[in-house]
């Protein structure tokens, strides 16, 4: 089975910096897409950043400048370095990848989140 474990997470104070990663493991085949997710609690889920197998990036508007996000293709992994973090930033933050097992197609996988709070 495909699995995505998330690392890095934990409490920070306001400006302060995180390096979150995920690494992708189980019968994979192809990784078409890696990215982050978060979710506050009462809001939506939202987009924070993703990078395709091709290298293209997306970013949410409002982050642009402060987190950047990068992959190890050898590794199967992704990584999201957070800097100058708000208590706003404060969420749980959600691996999610588009990958292609020798079990089925392209599937969308999610890791089981990881907990960014930061503090003011």
């Amino acid at each position: 089975q495909v699995q995505l474990v998330e690392s890095g997470g934990g409490l920070v104070q306001a400006g302060g910096s995180l390096r979150l990663s995920c690494a992708a493991s189980g019968r994979i085949l192809s990784i078409n897409y890696m990215g982050w997710y978060r979710q506050a609690p009462g809001n939506q889920r939202e987009l924070v950043a993703s990078i395709t197998s091709r290298g293209r990036t997306k970013f949410a508007d409002s982050l642009k400048g402060r987190f950047t996000i990068s992959r190890d293709i050898a590794k199967n992994t992704v990584s999201l370095q957070m800097n100058i973090l708000k208590p706003e930033d404060t969420a749980v933050y959600y691996c999610n990848a588009g990958i292609q097992s020798d079990l089925r197609g392209p599937f969308e996988y999610w890791g089981q989140g990881t907990q960014v709070t930061v503090s003011s």
